[in-house]
């Protein structure tokens, strides 16, 4: 299978962990004692200060002093506590004494700090959820759902509560905004009573068996995360499964997943997975609970990621049921529950494709091919064999464009839309089938030192005109490819910006454990970074992605875009004169096509429910509300239908049942690529983009 080279963030794998409570055996005299029951190992001693020498290394260099104590600190206390649900201001200004010890203590591979400071977090977790429980078991008929009452959103940044009693009434608002959100999804209060009672449980009874090793990551991670999102120490048990993103997204419904505070938070689709096909699983949605067949969901919460990921794969052909809080939803009880069949990813379907649009213009058609390209895969072990017919993507390419030039295309759209990368050695070698000899990519080591990746194969597959398909879910290798092309002038770049995934990293073996670091960035040919800011495409598209949960800038200490030296390369040819026009007329035509504005209206739509600061826990409102919402959602779907000339839809359960029918059931759903209305549009600005070059032509002969 695949070996994919794109290493997202497992983040805090561990938190509220599973595993009893262990004895955690002798102990060093610590100079100072941890306040609690869990308590660090000599293995846990010893690998922090493997792990904070190691880190001097990291590209980032960053010194072991008060600032960045002060730094992990506030990561430490974020991660245990995002929402600043449990810890009140009483305990943080008691955690202050440690602001400006954390560095000292890491390097000593003293933990105390960090254990005490999650005996505590778990003392007032475990006491808050008891209370919830006890409070699901009065009458639900007893609270008050017509006064001014509001639930703030997000907590993030709120003030800690500074006192129990001021946390007693956060808790009350968001006990209230859980009950008012399910009825409102029109659940029986025995249901409420049921789920609420199972969620709490399941949490209750994950933080009693948490262990020793489990602090210990949490608390580390907190560490290497603030070097970057993608530096990650992994336990012993979870470091044989480091590479979730691969080994285990290929099997199941083909998702790769991440924790994030608490939530198991979809980072992105395998093409051509169960979930991917779908269409109802999205990035940033938040998974919270985990059902087989025809099982009700379980809740998740609090789970370590391998548990769940568990939980998800299974046999081909069987159904999984996952509670899912949609990406953007204003509150984290508006959940739905989709179902997904499991399947198998072949290395067939992740192969590289090939199709022809037509496009009419003036009275003249015009042919363009069109490779889609869902993954940099390479067979490494047929590679390694010496076997000449290892099955790769620039093989597999190569054979598509000879095709395709046979069959006199006037154009070609490569796209990469929702490709994660993969191999290094296949982008590279992809770049050369489209210019001749040069520069590909350059690499910058935490040492300084800068090589180039090149291009060492003479000729010249395909020479003509040419544009490339990206959206925000492309990253990595995709980025060097585009970035490429965008630089020599090869081909024009249209879509979304992409992911900004330009740093490597590299496994280091510990004492106890492994600690994956990053050791380099990535540049493109003309210097500039692929990180953080990714590829700008020349030509943007409209796009449902909130860039503010999805990509490289969307995480917490990401590297930052920067630039190094040009490399020496030779340009193609210049797009920039063409862009302003390229431009203006894809906005005249996307203005008044109903595809497009369909995009832009849900996207003003999510974007307005998304950025609500403050809910109301007025149940007239809230309902009102909800209606308004439901009611624009169906209207925008319905006008999309109405230029399809399909039947409109008559209520928003309709819609929801077409999107369940479709998610068990995919290909039945499965569009023509003309109906694509991206493929279409890319197709009508390369047109553009060929005649504003000929008429270029005519105008110098004459």
């Amino acid at each position: 299978m695949v070996q994919f080279r794109k290493l997202f963030p497992l983040a805090l794998a561990v938190l509220l962990l599973g595993g009893a409570l262990q004895s955690v055996g002798a102990l060093r005299n610590d100079p100072a004692p941890v306040e609690g029951k869990l308590k660090p190992t000599d293995e846990q001693i010893d690998a922090a200060e493997e792990i904070a020498d190691k880190l001097k290394y990291h590209y980032r260099r960053l010194d072991f002093n008060d600032a960045l104590s002060s730094k992990v600190f506030d990561q430490y206390l974020k991660d245990l506590d995002p929402n600043r649900l449990y810890l009140i201001q009483s305990d943080i200004d008691e955690f202050e004494k440690y602001r400006s010890d954390l560095d000292d203590q890491l390097r000593k591979g003293e933990l105390e700090a960090g254990y005490t400071i999650f005996n505590r977090f778990q003392s007032r977790l475990e006491s808050r959820l008891e209370g919830m429980l006890a409070m699901v078991d009065n009458d639900l008929d007893g609270l008050d759902f017509d006064g001014k009452d509001e639930v703030r959103v997000s907590r993030e940044d709120a003030p800690w509560a500074k006192d129990m009693a001021a946390l007693d009434d956060i808790w009350l608002r968001q006990f209230k905004n859980a009950v008012l959100s399910m009825r409102l999804n029109e659940a029986e209060d025995e249901d409420i009573k049921t789920r609420l009672t199972r969620r709490y449980e399941s949490q209750l009874k994950r933080i009693r068996q948490n262990t020793p090793e489990d602090v210990f990551q949490v608390y580390m991670n907190a560490l290497t995360q603030t070097f970057d999102p993608h530096t990650t120490y992994f336990t012993p048990h979870n470091s044989e499964n480091f590479d979730i993103s691969m080994s285990r997204s290929l099997e199941g419904i083909g998702a790769v997943l991440q924790y994030e505070d608490g939530y198991t938070k979809v980072v992105r689709l395998v093409p051509a997975g169960p979930a991917a096909k779908s269409g109802q699983l999205k990035p940033a949605d938040r998974i919270v609970g985990v059902g087989q067949e025809d099982e009700e969901p379980t809740p998740v919460i609090g789970l370590r990621l391998d548990e769940v990921v568990d939980q998800i794969r299974g046999p081909k052909g069987t159904k999984v049921n996952l509670e899912i809080i949609p990406a953007g939803s204003a509150s984290e009880h508006d959940t739905r529950v989709i179902s997904i069949v499991r399947n198998k990813v072949v290395l067939e379907e992740q192969a590289a494709k090939k199709d022809i649009i037509t496009i009419e213009r003036d009275g003249e058609t015009h042919k363009l091919g069109v490779i889609e390209i869902p993954a940099f895969y390479l067979d490494f072990a047929a590679f390694h064999r010496g076997d000449p017919d290892y099955t790769s993507t620039t093989s597999d390419v190569a054979k598509l464009l000879v095709e395709l030039r046979k069959e006199n295309i006037d154009g070609l759209v490569i796209d990469l839309r929702n490709n994660g990368g993969g191999s290094l050695l296949e982008v590279n070698k992809l770049v050369s089938l489209f210019i001749n000899r040069g520069p590909t990519v350059q690499v910058r080591e935490s040492s300084g030192r800068v090589s180039v990746e090149a291009d060492k194969f003479p000729g010249v597959l395909y020479a003509g005109p040419m544009a490339v398909m990206v959206n925000r879910y492309s990253a990595s290798a995709s980025e060097i490819f585009a970035g490429a092309m965008q630089d020599y002038g090869r081909a024009l770049i249209v879509g979304d910006q992409t992911y900004g995934k330009g740093t490597v990293q590299t496994l280091l073996d510990l004492n106890h454990g492994k600690l994956k670091m990053t050791n380099a960035k990535f540049y493109r040919v003309s210097g500039s970074s692929n990180q953080n800011l990714g590829i700008v495409p020349d030509v943007d598209m409209p796009s449902l992605v909130d860039k503010k949960e999805v990509g490289e800038s969307s995480l917490p200490n990401a590297l930052p875009w920067d630039e190094i030296s040009s490399a020496k390369y030779q340009r193609v040819s210049d797009m920039v004169p063409y862009l302003p026009m390229l431009r203006e007329r894809h906005v005249e035509r996307t203005e008044q096509d109903p595809e497009f504005v369909y995009v832009l209206s849900l996207r003003a739509l999510l974007d307005k429910n998304r950025n609500r600061e403050t809910l109301s826990l007025n149940m007239e409102q809230r309902t009102s509300q909800q209606h308004a919402f439901d009611a624009e959602r169906l209207a925008i779907e319905n006008r999309r239908r109405d230029s399809r000339g399909e039947d409109p839809l008559d209520s928003i359960k309709a819609l929801r049942d077409l999107e369940e029918q479709r998610a068990l059931d995919p290909e039945s759903h499965d569009e023509a690529i003309d109906d694509d209305p991206y493929v279409r549009e890319t197709g009508e600005i390369l047109v553009d983009l060929m005649d504003l070059i000929r008429d270029k032509q005519v105008a110098r002969k004459g």
